[in-house]
């Protein structure tokens, strides 16, 4: 895992202007008005060895604490975002994106307000779904959470 790599992407997605169409995610892609970044993805674990996929989420969380370690100290420090609250309140009510989808694939995220940009942005895990890859994503995006 490069964290200073990371830092650098999450950093140009904060100035970045917003895809006006949907476009692919690896690099900062994805639904307008966001970015959505993998910044790590596992290969081979869709459906795969529960053990392994363990590992590798518990892998990615050290490395998403590795990254809030690096950035709470620009943006502030902040508890983990429990996403499955997030989830729950989705069946009653209109949850906006990106925060709905995050928490359809992720179960808890680091969040922040990037000073001065306007934009928010989160570090998650997405491990919830057994059939899909295990990704450490970075998300941006001036709609504020709900």
């Amino acid at each position: 895992m490069d964290i200073a790599r990371h830092i650098a992407l999450v950093d140009e997605l904060c100035f970045r202007p917003f895809p006006a169409e949907h476009g692919p995610p690896d690099g900062g892609g994805g639904p307008p008005g966001r970015f959505v970044a993998v910044l790590e993805s596992s290969h081979g674990l869709r459906g795969g060895d529960r053990a392994e996929r363990a590992v590798t989420v518990e892998q990615y969380e050290k490395g998403r604490d590795a990254l809030y370690e690096r950035l709470a100290p620009r943006w502030g420090e902040t508890d983990p975002w429990n996403l499955q609250t997030v989830l729950l309140r989705s069946e009653r009510e209109e949850i906006p994106e990106p925060w709905a989808g995050l928490s359809a694939r992720a179960r808890v995220a680091y969040l922040w307000e990037a000073q001065g940009t306007g934009r928010w942005i989160a570090l998650a895990v997405a491990d919830r779904d057994p059939s899909d890859e295990v990704r450490l994503l970075a998300v941006v995006t001036e709609q504020a959470p709900p």
